[in-house]
């Protein structure tokens, strides 16, 4: 069992505890149900420049703790306030110490989309998301099935939510309705070994219809890096770990912009 799949166990069991504390209709009664979503889409496709998805993450499973001075909204803060596109935030407690608390609390000061990035296998995730002030959704192709996929996509869009749809590997393509979910994640990282390759960008850009707004995720480092991208189809890039990492955030963002820019 590998670790997306020793996740996704630990989801169902969260799953069935939402589902015996709270109804759907709970979700329904927060300052942000009826909100519209902020445009996450357009965020990330509104000039020729690569766009930022700058991550909110205190830790992971391969490199443990990041940031221990962790101050979630005062992270985000920085980012909103140093021209983020859109904003992610880590919601699982287990294997990532994020919380949906960190959501809640980042949503009260966005002004820009805020996406929550979370293993979602269930309904009542999806709306969990929309009560807790995210714009965005992500959902994992790898553990998602094609009906899983398209009914959490119709659910989400239903109650204004926009869908980030990842995938790792090209594996994942006869899977995905194009038509139905327009914002794809291109995972460069290899959930078998956790490599990370930015040719896997590369190769799967290639292929999409021209009107899906494509998204690089993880391995981007430096200039080298954002130069390659900017050379694909990417239209926006996810960043986490280089940005929590920095002893100042402000700059390093600031470097990355610079480096995001296409002429």
């Amino acid at each position: 069992m590998n670790i997306l799949e020793q996740i996704v166990e630990t989801k169902k069991e969260e799953v069935k505890k939402i589902k015996r504390d709270y109804s759907l209709s709970f979700f329904k009664d927060s300052e942000f149900f009826e909100k519209k979503a902020l445009d996450f889409k357009k965020a990330l496709s509104s000039d020729n420049d690569l766009a930022i998805i700058a991550e909110v993450k205190k830790a992971s499973p391969s490199k443990g703790l990041i940031r221990p001075d962790f101050d979630p909204v005062e992270i985000a803060d920085v980012y909103f306030e140093y021209g983020a596109n859109a904003v992610s935030v880590l919601t699982d407690e287990k294997y990532f110490m994020g919380s949906l608390e960190y959501l809640k609390e980042i949503a009260k000061i966005k002004s820009a989309p805020v996406l929550r990035k979370e293993f979602i296998i269930d309904e009542y995730q999806v709306y969990q998301s929309k009560y807790a002030g995210a714009d965005a959704i992500l959902l994992i192709s790898e553990i998602l099935s094609a009906e899983q996929i398209k009914e959490l996509t119709i659910a989400a869009r239903e109650i204004g939510l926009y869908v980030l749809l990842e995938m790792h590997s090209d594996v994942q393509m006869p899977k995905i309705d194009f038509a139905l979910n327009n914002i794809l994640g291109i995972n460069n990282r290899n959930l078998e070994n956790f490599s990370v390759d930015l040719h896997t960008t590369e190769k799967i850009a290639d292929s999409l219809p021209e009107d899906v707004v494509c998204v690089s995720e993880s391995g981007i480092l430096n200039k080298d890096d954002l130069d390659f991208l900017k050379n694909t189809r990417a239209n926006a890039i996810l960043v986490g770990e280089h940005l929590v990492r920095s002893e100042k955030i402000e700059p390093v963002l600031k470097e990355l912009k610079m480096w995001c820019q296409r002429g």
